[in-house]
């Protein structure tokens, strides 16, 4: 009788769109400036993708990195999810014109839309499949373009965000097997009471866009900026030390923490309540921005091609978002 399956990540792969608009700019537009932002959030700069990339570009150019990264092919890969909150549109699945794109015809392709902790959400679900043998390997797609979703008048929220997508490639081993990369364990969870913090509140079927209310700007985010960040701390450190729990570790065993990059202050916040050094908490918020589902993966891509990740290290991954939803990963590369 062979052994049960695991996961385990075996190509990275991110795209960051080429447009770069910086905190200079933004203040043209904006009543803000460079000081204010970068003092409050850490971003210096965002991506925004061009007007004819749509959501499955981005995606599509992620996926393919990452690919080239496992060293698969498209009919290699039987399962696409793909998490994100700017879809190309209601449907079909952002997932499925990845799979068109990419020529994946033996993929099984549906999205996930849990806001910024969608990556981890999707990792997760792809594990399962996995771990239960349905499914040998599996493209994870966080990807956004999120600038059109901001309200460009409003200096609180439209400084924050940024478009770009990041993926990973797993594949179910042997659990035996010493493979690297390996998903120790997930931890999840989600908090409805929470749904008014960060949201767009327009667009679906509860409050459709109409000639009528369009001026109210309903289909572009709001947040309540102070009880996000609050809660976005607490939870993220409850889920760190879960997920730690669940591998059988402790937070002395980390080497790197990739955490959810929505502000540079929740990130330090982080570590500290962890008592890790802040140099162990990898940070691109400002460069980036909070792209989303696409922050972890474009940032565990940037580790792992910078050589910050080596074999054996324990990775944590960390994040929060509108639901209010948060999860935590921790990796053994």
């Amino acid at each position: 009788m062979s052994s049960p399956c695991v996961s385990s990540i075996i190509g990275t792969g991110s795209y960051m769109p080429e447009k770069i608009l910086t905190n200079e700019e933004l203040s043209k537009i904006v009543d803000t400036s460079d000081e204010w932002i970068t003092t409050r959030t850490g971003i210096k700069e965002r991506r925004i993708a061009a007007d004819n990339q749509a959501t499955s570009d981005l995606a599509t150019a992620a996926a393919l990195r990452a690919m080239e990264s496992a060293g698969v092919k498209p009919e290699d890969i039987d399962l696409i999810v793909v998490a994100t909150v700017t879809p190309d549109m209601p449907f079909p699945s952002t997932a499925c014109f990845v799979q068109k794109n990419i020529g994946a015809s033996n993929a099984v392709c549906f999205d996930i839309s849990a806001a910024c902790s969608g990556f981890l959400y999707a990792l997760q679900v792809a594990r399962n499949f996995l771990n239960a043998g349905t499914r040998s390997t599996a493209l994870v797609i966080g990807a956004e373009k999120l600038s059109t979703l901001v309200n460009w008048t409003d200096r609180n929220t439209c400084v924050l965000f940024g478009d770009g997508a990041g993926a990973v490639v797993i594949r179910a081993v042997d659990s035996a097997t010493e493979a690297p990369g390996r998903v120790l364990s997930t931890i999840m969870g989600s908090d409805g009471n929470l749904v008014n913090l960060l949201r767009v509140p327009g667009g679906g079927s509860a409050c459709p866009i109409t000639a009528e209310n369009i001026d109210s700007r309903l289909n572009t985010i709001h947040m309540e900026g102070k009880e996000t960040f609050k809660h976005a701390v607490t939870r993220m450190c409850q889920a760190s030390e879960k997920a730690l729990e669940m591998a059988g570790l402790t937070k002395e065993d980390i080497s790197l923490v990739i955490p959810h990059q929505a502000n540079a202050r929740i990130i330090t916040a982080i570590a500290d309540r962890l008592d890790l050094p802040h140099e162990k908490a990898f940070m691109n918020v400002d460069k980036y921005g909070n792209t989303s589902a696409a922050t972890i993966p474009v940032a565990l891509d940037e580790a792992n091609r910078q050589g910050r990740l080596k074999r054996g290290d324990i990775v944590l991954l960390v994040a929060f978002g509108g639901g209010f939803t948060w999860a935590s990963s921790v990796i053994r590369w």
